[in-house]
């Protein structure tokens, strides 16, 4: 197979430093970001400009700004990067016997509802296959996919998620958290309305689910009273048990989260109360094998998932 020009002309090197000078915004410290000396970095990026015969930069007084085909170098280049890595990794995993290597990032509540008993599963049957998992936002999730950095994601179906290769995965309700002596707490429903005149604890800003809130309050009308902002379901509900609010959380997350600390839970029923959790990846012909075995798998698993009850009103026996 014949080499290209522009391939003989490229070099990963190069790239790895272009692809920081970028995220760096700056030359000075993508140099240090790279431990090599700025103008050694300056003599790669003009040589890299020279062998393309386009500017990639616009260099201005306070760092420098991508052109449109520094735009374009920059997703091929981080696609190029990440597929060496990928080989290595998976190469690696072959030399110590495991035959295959996916990443995969969650959004909080696929990570706590239902991912771990489906990866159990899909690693029971194929012991060969090893897992990097991360924790991410939805939209963060989204935006990794398209970055390259992963190779299957997790989110709420209400992100905007693009061009990217979506399909059902699991579907949850969003119940309202509360302390048992809490006036709502003996409510068999609540719409989201009845509850903002109490103080919330709530998800950190960049939650898909904090976000929903916002949109619903504004739509009533009536500010969302947040005493307080948490990163996690459990921190979340210890900061309700301590009295500090109320909270808003998936049923599946209170029923592991939540109901151990002796807190209870009334479902919502406004609309955007049930929710569905959305598999992505970017093109589903070009994932490794192990990770089509992945996507395959928890696409299955949504499909067969039974749909949950879309009743207002909580299901017997009472969640408490």
């Amino acid at each position: 197979m014949a080499i290209s020009p522009l391939l003989r002309k490229l070099d990963f090197v190069t790239l790895k430093l272009f692809i920081s000078v970028c995220e760096e915004g700056n030359l000075t410290h993508a140099a240090e970001h790279e431990a090599i000396a700025p103008s050694a970095v300056s003599k790669r990026l003009a040589d890299l400009e020279a062998a393309l015969g386009v500017a990639l930069f616009v260099r201005q007084a306070r760092g420098m700004a991508l052109t449109m085909a520094g735009q374009t170098l920059l997703y091929h280049s981080r696609t190029m990067l990440q597929n060496v890595e990928s080989i290595g990794i998976e190469l690696g995993e072959y030399a110590q016997g495991v035959r295959g290597y996916v990443r995969v990032l969650a959004n909080i509540s696929s990570l706590i509802e239902f991912l771990p008993e489906d990866l159990e599963d899909f690693l029971t049957l194929h012991p060969e296959i090893k897992v990097d998992l991360a924790e991410f936002s939805s939209p963060k999730v989204v935006e990794e996919i398209e970055n390259h950095k992963a190779d299957l994601g997790i989110c709420a179906g209400d992100t905007n998620m693009y061009q990217l290769v979506r399909t059902p995965y699991r579907r949850d309700r969003l119940m309202v958290v509360l302390r048992p002596d809490h006036k709502l707490a003996s409510e068999r429903s609540l719409s989201f309305g009845q509850t903002l005149g109490y103080d919330y604890v709530c998800l950190h800003s960049d939650s898909s689910i904090f976000t929903q809130l916002l949109v619903a309050a504004r739509q009533t009308n009536s500010p969302l009273r947040v005493k307080i902002h948490v990163t996690s379901f459990d921190a979340l509900c210890r900061m309700v048990q301590a009295n500090l609010g109320i909270g808003i959380m998936p049923d599946r997350a209170f029923e592991v989260v939540g109901q151990p600390l002796g807190l209870c839970a009334v479902g919502l029923t406004d609309p955007w109360a049930r929710r569905e959790l959305m598999l992505v990846c970017r093109n589903q012909h070009v994932l490794s094998p192990a990770s089509k075995m992945l996507f395959d798998y928890l696409a299955a698993v949504g499909k067969s998932a039974p749909r949950r009850n879309p009743s207002g009103e909580r299901p017997a026996p009472d969640i408490l």
